[in-house]
């Protein structure tokens, strides 16, 4: 069986594989070799040029182990026969520290303290309280709990929001209603036609004025216009890993609005987060070769 991975950091612990396994590796940006049309087990990278463009081509392919819990840029691509897998819980962990990591920075006004310190101003300001506050996770799965359990010790009170209701959380349909006692939204939930463009202005607006705005999930649920309006007027601010477009343009005015925190997608990215992607690669591989189902099983398209 021909398997293929890019190359990048972590792969190693793909771990030992059975021995009709053969392990190719493909530059991470591309783009990929010819040989990569035989492949029957595919382990795909966002940055590689030209990938998606050669999986009709792949008459071998049988299965696409993706490496990110997101798996929207891949959905598309995919040919009938081959089974879609994404890398849900591998990077929970990167993700909620980010999340906490931004939460408490415009909590305690870290980023303009930053500017201040390279205007070599010293400019007293009083910082804020994270303990009292109201948190959304806005998509409560595996992410979502990891972000509750980290926030556990701030003495916050958790809404819990999924696309379905169940014991303790909340329904999306609820959204409206909720956001206007929510301090602090944090945005989680996976980018489907049902989520696009969810949070327009008209629903940031039912949020508190100074609400926290904390994105890790995709640009495309937060209605940009909308949001950038609301930071301009100062109701709100926000830390965003995400933006729409990717990347985001020089002169994008999101760049230069009051109280806003902007990262390049990296939430999910650490060492960790790496080999817990490439260990989930290697044992869905040993189960494929074992006839045994597969895990994380988005899609089998027919």
């Amino acid at each position: 069986m021909e398997l293929w991975i890019p190359d990048q950091a972590g792969r190693g612990a793909v771990g030992e594989l059975p021995d009709d396994v053969r392990l190719n590796v493909f530059a991470r940006k591309g783009p990929p070799p010819d040989v990569v049309l035989n492949a029957e087990f595919l382990v795909p990278s966002h940055a590689t040029r030209g990938l998606l463009e050669l999986l009709p081509r792949m008459e071998s392919l049988a299965v696409i182990q993706a490496l990110s819990a997101g798996i929207d840029w891949l959905m598309p691509a995919v040919p009938r026969g081959v089974t879609l897998c994404n890398a849900r819980g591998t990077r929970d962990g990167a993700v909620a520290e980010w999340v906490i990591a931004a939460l408490l920075a415009l909590t305690k006004n870290l980023p303009e303290l930053q500017n201040r310190q390279l205007e070599h101003q010293w400019q007293w300001t009083e910082p804020g309280d994270l303990a009292g506050r109201r948190v959304m996770i806005l998509g409560y799965g595996s992410i979502g709990k990891a972000v509750e359990r980290r926030l556990k010790g701030f003495d916050v009170e958790i809404i819990r929001v999924a696309r379905q209701r169940r014991r303790g959380v909340y329904q999306i349909q609820e959204l409206p209603a909720l956001l206007t006692s929510t301090e602090v939204l944090v945005v989680l939930l996976p980018f489907t036609a049902e989520t696009e463009g969810l949070l327009s202005e008209n629903m940031l607006a039912r949020l508190p004025p100074g609400a926290l705005v904390i994105n890790a999930a995709r640009g495309g649920i937060v209605e940009n216009a909308g949001l950038l309006t609301l930071l301009q007027a100062g109701r709100l601010r926000a830390a965003l890993d995400v933006t729409d477009p990717e990347p985001l343009p020089e002169d994008h005015p999101l760049w230069d609005a009051p109280g806003v925190l902007i990262t390049p997608h990296v939430a999910g990215d650490s060492p960790a987060a790496s080999r817990n992607a490439f260990a989930l690669v290697g044992d869905q591989v040993r189960r494929y070769v074992r006839g045994e189902q597969l895990a994380n099983v988005v899609e089998h398209r027919q």
